[in-house]
């Protein structure tokens, strides 16, 4: 996690889902019936090849469905905690006009792995990735994936026991230039939308970082409080190859 403030900073076939689109009248027993209509989705992301994602350019909810009356799951800002520009990783979106259309997308928020829908106008026009970055906390080692092949490969350090570094899929959500380029969080580092399961109290709720180091003879080991070190050439390698916006998958 980080302890420090940043410095720098064609439609496929797609399934449908339904959802209300008006109430009826109130049944028996106090129950609404509800009129549903189909809604044709798309897939926005693949990992490995291309992805999206966008940001955040109005102050929005994400919810549970395509619905403004949907259940709330997370709220989004315009800035992150760190004030970069907040980013959102796009999974799918509904079809019709960017005011009416609604875009499902991965949260940096706490608990881990939550998506939700957002109004399409609320987002920049996507912008596209091609790079996938796989996290094996098992194997000790991080793997960029670019149109399917491996460009970049190394040794890392991820959390203790005690600290683990948390399974799922994120993304790169910022680019962090630490204040010491020798210092405890190495030449460069990324922040992103992963948080720690246990240190909350940590800033930005214990966000997950992949960063440099100034202990390279560490790695690879089970080392850090829930990042993802590297040694720092590792890591200045990694900074050319991927760009914010790029999925997360931490095995």
């Amino acid at each position: 996690m980080f302890r420090w403030l940043l410095v720098g900073a064609a439609f496929i076939a797609a399934p449908t889902i339904s959802v209300p689109a008006q109430a009826g009248a109130a049944q028996p027993g106090g129950a609404a019936r509800h009129h549903f209509a189909a809604v044709a989705v798309r897939a926005v992301s693949h990992l490995g090849y291309t992805s999206s994602y966008a940001f955040v350019e109005a102050p929005a909810f994400a919810r549970t469905k395509p619905l403004g009356s949907a259940t709330v799951v997370g709220a989004l800002r315009t800035q992150t905690f760190w004030g970069t520009s907040t980013v959102v990783l796009a999974l799918q979106q509904t079809g019709g006009s960017r005011s009416s259309s609604w875009t499902r997308v991965r949260l940096a928020q706490r608990p881990n792995n939550v998506t939700g829908w957002v109004p399409t106008r609320d987002l920049s026009p996507l912008r596209q990735v091609r790079t996938w970055l796989r996290v094996d906390r098992e194997r000790l080692t991080a793997t960029l994936i670019r149109d399917g092949r491996v460009v970049f490969k190394a040794r890392v350090g991820v959390g203790q026991l005690q600290w683990p570094t948390p399974a799922g899929q994120f993304f790169v959500e910022e680019s962090l230039s630490p204040p010491e380029a020798n210092g405890l969080y190495g030449a460069f580092a990324f922040g992103t939308s992963a948080h720690s399961g246990v240190l909350t109290e940590w800033p930005n709720e214990g966000q997950i970082g992949i960063h440099g180091t100034n202990e390279p003879w560490l790695i690879p080991g089970h080392i850090s409080h829930g990042c993802v070190r590297m040694r720092n050439a590792d890591i200045v390698r990694l900074s050319k190859l991927m760009p914010v916006g790029t999925p997360i998958t931490i095995t």
